[in-house]
């Protein structure tokens, strides 16, 4: 009978399943559609906006300069670092390979992370980007940051067994986006995800507050059955 008073519930009273922290970032939106980082992008319009920002950052010019004696500022391409920002920031990458894929996870999850590479003397001589999907971030008793990213013996995902690698602050470059404490930033697409499951015209999107919103989102739950 529970089954059935859920199938067959008044279209007039949805109800709100959104309530905890872990469903409003990993449940399913009020319309009953899952939405992540990854199934945005199967929608043209997030993957247009996504690549448009990424690829325009990416082709900024990006170069590192020194101060002069006489108040003014050079190129530095003599230091070490001008190479890594400029051209290439490790073997497998361009520099806008780099910050087009560091953006795209910023738009997405809401924070890029980038692992530092460092010589024997602690000088950066790499730098390569690590899916904020994978990253934990917390901190320690001292106060500092500790970043502990979960990475897979298989990427790709033919073997699912996975390593757990503890990052220290200065091992790890971090451009956190919008959020509650300006250390860690929120997704996006999260915050966004019960308004683009809904279906609507995108020029009346301005119009609805969220509790239209959200009965727009059940009643169509409703419909999809």
């Amino acid at each position: 009978m529970k089954f059935f008073s859920k199938l067959f519930r008044s279209r007039d009273k949805p109800k709100n399943y959104l309530s905890t922290a872990f469903t409003f970032l990993f449940g399913p939106t009020s319309s009953g559609n899952v939405v992540t980082e990854r199934t945005a992008m199967q929608t043209t319009a997030v993957y247009a906006c996504v690549r448009v920002l990424s690829e325009a950052i990416a082709g900024l010019p990006l170069n590192l300069y020194r101060y002069t004696p006489d108040g003014g500022k050079e190129k530095a391409i003599n230091h070490p670092l001008y190479n890594i920002l400029h051209d290439a920031p490790n073997p497998e990458m361009t520099s806008f390979i780099f910050r087009e894929t560091l953006m795209s996870h910023l738009l997405l999850w809401g924070n890029a992370y980038a692992q530092i590479i460092r010589n024997g003397t602690g000088q950066p001589i790499a730098l390569y980007p690590l899916l904020p999907s994978k990253m934990d971030v917390s901190r320690a008793a001292n106060g500092q940051l500790i970043y502990t990213y979960s990475k897979d013996s298989d990427e790709f995902g033919a073997d699912n067994r996975c390593q757990q690698i503890i990052l220290s602050q200065d091992e790890v470059l971090h451009v956190p986006g919008l959020g509650f404490d300006g250390l860690i930033g929120y997704s996006p697409i999260a915050m966004a995800r019960t308004l683009s499951a809904c279906r609507w015209q995108p020029s009346s999107t301005v119009r609805y507050s969220l509790p239209t919103v959200l009965h727009r989102a059940a009643f169509w739950s409703i419909r999809a059955l």
